[in-house]
């Protein structure tokens, strides 16, 4: 009998992005705080059908809708688009 193999499903929800100019850990770290603010009643800022926070918000993140600042500077930066 021959033995069937099975691609990997891929859900592009659940991509991060892999972009060299912005870490994987600050994507992380952005779209967890969006989801806490969407869990304390923030509107999202897409439409979704979608009840979980943490999928809207590492979706608006990975659009580059999330401002964040870093640290030391004092400018807002949106999330790089990848």
């Amino acid at each position: 009998m021959a033995e069937v193999k099975m691609a990997p499903r891929i859900n592009p929800n659940f991509i991060i992005p892999d972009d060299p100019d912005s870490s994987t850990y600050r994507f992380i770290i952005v779209a967890a705080k969006r989801a806490r603010q969407l869990q304390g009643g923030q509107r999202s800022f897409l439409p979704t059908m979608s009840r979980k926070s943490t999928v809207v918000a590492m979706e608006e993140t990975r659009r580059g809708l999330v401002q964040y600042y870093i640290p030391g500077e004092t400018e807002l930066k949106p999330e790089e688009e990848s």
